[in-house]
């Protein structure tokens, strides 16, 4: 069982830390950006781990390097049949070629996308980009106001863009919001929990036990959440204490 959470940068990595009641610790690197996650026992303090993480960072460095590597070899060509998520779903791509305006619809278990004869991979990729961006930006604003009342501070801006490495992060001073394009792909729920963490850094800036306290409050199944966004580990090691 948890019994607290830290979150840390490590040679300009951040690292997710949480506590619990285990003899060794087990530093994690998470599909899809690599996100690192170590599992310390509650006995050791910040110092400890910084320098476990610092002795492992070669490995994790590789973890991370095979991870980005893999995804590249699974880039989508924007082929029919290829398989792509819509909201945590699979749907298969479907090219159809038109003479009028190009657009994106889903047909039952297919995605289809609909360009003009001879648009190359650059130019549908383009076009299923933008047709992402367009359905997270009409499902942010009604979980932000839900959101609002809620947590009791107001957004002033948010922004839709592509990130390498963060789901969402937030700007506390300016109460400004960014969420990564590829939470479209994911499923809602998803989303909300990405939403809600972001304008919990409303109120405290860090990963602390306050942080936790109010995540645990507004949204009780919020681990549960991250863990599917995040998915199953890269690459797990023990590291003996």
């Amino acid at each position: 069982m948890s019994t607290g959470s830290d979150y840390l940068t490590v040679a300009g990595i951040n690292v997710d830390v949480v506590y619990k009641k285990i003899k060794n610790m087990h530093i994690s690197v998470y599909p899809p950006m690599g996100r690192v996650r170590v599992a310390a026992p509650e006995r050791l303090d910040e110092d400890a781990i910084r320098l476990a993480v610092v002795q492992r960072l070669p490995w994790i460095k590789k973890q991370r390097e095979q991870l980005q590597s893999a995804e590249r070899q699974s880039e989508r060509e924007m082929l029919t049949g290829e398989s792509h998520y819509v909201w945590g779903q699979r749907l298969r791509l479907a090219l159809v070629e038109t003479t009028g305006r190009p657009h994106v619809d889903i047909a039952g278990s297919k995605l289809r996308l609909t360009v003009r004869a001879g648009a190359d991979e650059a130019e549908r990729r383009k076009l299923l980009e933008s047709w992402y961006r367009k359905q997270i930006k009409a499902a942010i604003p009604p979980l932000i106001e839900k959101w609002e009342t809620i947590i009791g501070r107001e957004v002033s801006n948010w922004i839709v863009r592509r990130m390498k490495t963060k789901w969402g992060t937030c700007n506390p001073d300016t109460a400004r919001l960014w969420f990564n394009i590829e939470l479209a792909k994911k499923a809602p729920g998803c989303l909300e929990y990405i939403v809600v963490h972001e304008m919990t850094h409303l109120l405290e800036r860090t990963h602390n036990d306050r942080f936790v306290d109010l995540m645990d409050k507004n949204l009780p199944n919020w681990r549960a959440l991250r863990d599917e966004l995040n998915g199953a580990p890269l690459a797990d090691e023990d590291w003996l204490t």
